[in-house]
């Protein structure tokens, strides 16, 4: 009858080793306690970069793809992306009703094909062009996303 060996228990690591070990785990506790101690770099809002062509104006949203833009009776575009204040997709029954300030685009049919609802701090950027004959007299800085009059 053949018999196996006794498993023979595993060899205990080298001190030498063991203190790497400790050593990597501090730096690695360090490394993410200074990591959470800087939650302001965490929570600083989002820069949304709008597109020159953008204009400012009143959106209601109505059923589905109806809205009214500055009081005017508009439709939104097959495949129109409408953004929150967070920048998220906004879906139609999550805005249907809803009035808000917004910065929108237009595609060549004349109907609605970008729309951001905007959060106070983009709001109170002024001036913002509301016609397409503003947006092409006025003079738009990209980086700072800043309009000057002429």
């Amino acid at each position: 009858m053949h018999r196996c060996a006794a498993a023979q228990p595993a060899p205990r690591p080298s001190t030498a080793a063991r203190r790497q070990f400790l050593a990597t785990g501090l730096c690695c506790g360090v490394a993410l306690a200074a990591w959470l101690a800087t939650p302001h770099a965490l929570a600083q809002p989002l820069v949304r970069r709008f597109p020159r062509h953008a204009l400012r104006g009143e959106v209601v949203f109505g059923a589905f793809p109806e809205a009214l833009l500055n009081g005017q009776p508009v439709r939104l575009a097959p495949g129109a992306r409408v953004r929150d204040a967070d920048n998220r997709v906004a879906m139609p029954g999550a805005v249907a009703g809803g009035r808000f300030l917004v910065h929108y685009t237009v595609n060549s049919m004349g109907l609605l094909q970008d729309i951001w609802i905007l959060r106070p701090d983009e709001a109170a950027r002024q001036p913002w062009p509301r016609t397409p004959t503003e947006a092409a007299t006025w003079f738009f800085d990209e980086l700072a996303q800043v309009w000057t009059k002429p």
